[in-house]
């Protein structure tokens, strides 16, 4: 098998969730690099996504802005409802949409820690349970969560009890998938260079991530997304329940 043909989605559905910018972004415009049809996901912020859509139909591929808030289940399934429709079928989910509280633990307010689970958790189970409902045999679902988990990095408590839920998700559910041939998996990014990862953080904390990699810098959002896009594709059809560490080498296990 060629490394195209590895790649090649084409006649596949996409939906990747929070796709408007950063991480989601890169990997909504992989997956349509690789033939994919792709649905933008974004949380009523129409102007990113439609730039994410726009700069895919220039590159010649397929893709369509989707408002949904993915706390919200009727938003969701009305969604995938969309996608079905306009498509034919659904082939692979992305989770990745999230909000990241970072702070020290005694100052997490009840909200912040109720948004958190809402949409890093229970956004998770909503694409999960629609997908085993309504995905197509054989498809693939990836979650994204961050391998801070294995850092121990001071405020990063519940943000990492969110991640670690979504794994364990990846874990228990894969034999229910398994049955109907769809893989699930987990890809664990390290410290990434989006558009917005800067802000609020010291240079120092910045520093101290960059020391981490084995190669000295941040990730970029292109090289999860590949990682993402392989495990879409024929070439993973072995690979299910993993949690997948991209992190340049900043933590092993």
């Amino acid at each position: 098998m060629s490394s195209v043909e590895q790649r090649s989605l084409t006649g596949r559905t996409a939906l990747v969730t929070g796709a408007a910018t950063g991480i989601g972004a890169a990997v909504a415009r992989d997956l349509a690099a690789a033939g994919a049809r792709v649905v933008v996901n974004h949380p009523h912020t129409p102007e990113p996504a439609d730039a994410v859509v726009r700069g895919i139909e220039k590159a010649g591929g397929t893709a369509v802005a989707v408002a949904a808030d993915v706390t919200v289940r009727a938003e969701y399934a009305a969604m995938v409802d969309r996608l079905t429709g306009s498509f034919g079928g659904w082939d692979i989910l992305v989770n990745n949409a999230a909000v990241a509280v970072t702070k020290p633990f005694a100052e997490v307010t009840e909200e912040e820690f109720d948004r958190s689970f809402a949409v890093n958790v229970k956004g998770v189970f909503h694409g999960l349970q629609l997908a085993l409902e309504r995905m197509r045999d054989g498809g693939r679902v990836i979650t994204i969560s961050s391998s801070t988990t294995a850092l121990m990095l001071p405020g990063y408590a519940v943000y990492d009890a969110t991640k670690g839920a979504v794994e364990q998700f990846t874990h228990i559910l894969s034999k229910d998938f398994g049955r109907r041939g769809i893989t699930v998996n987990t890809v664990s990014p390290g410290a990434t260079e989006t558009e917005s990862y800067r802000n609020g953080k010291s240079a120092e904390f910045l520093a101290g991530l960059e020391a981490l990699s084995a190669f000295g810098r941040l990730g970029r959002p292109e090289e999860i997304a590949a990682v993402v896009t392989f495990l879409a594709g024929d070439a993973a059809r072995w690979i299910t329940a993993q949690t997948i560490r991209v992190n340049g080498g900043t933590v092993q296990s």
